[in-house]
């Protein structure tokens, strides 16, 4: 299974339902197959602009890496649940990549 980076943007709310969308995402992911590895918490920000979602503006937000392995099969439909959840504003998932050498670097040899 490839490994992904899923950065998770959730509304600014009080800790308890923070916590309890948090779990949500996790206990989506987890039923769909994945296997989470790491969570970070970034802290809550300032939205670098306004965002709209399920009809409430939202200025500030609390940001999370959740760092997993998936079949590619399931992130369509995990993206569509994460896009009708109230609680969060951004959902985006990245690739990533196994960490590449520098032996097998093409640039000029000293």
């Amino acid at each position: 299974m490839p490994r992904y980076e899923l950065a998770l943007i959730l509304k600014a709310m009080q800790r308890p339902e923070t916590a309890a969308a948090l779990r949500r995402t996790v206990e989506t992911l987890m039923e769909r197959g994945a296997v989470v590895r790491d969570l970070e918490n970034l802290g809550e920000r300032l939205l670098p602009y306004k965002m709209i979602k399920h009809n409430q503006r939202h200025s500030r937000g609390t940001y999370f890496l959740v760092d997993f392995y998936a079949a590619p099969t399931i992130l369509t439909g995990l993206l569509n649940h994460l896009h009708r959840d109230v609680d969060v504003v951004r959902p985006t998932v990245l690739r990533k990549d196994a960490v590449v050498s520098n032996s097998n670097c093409c640039g000029p040899k000293e």
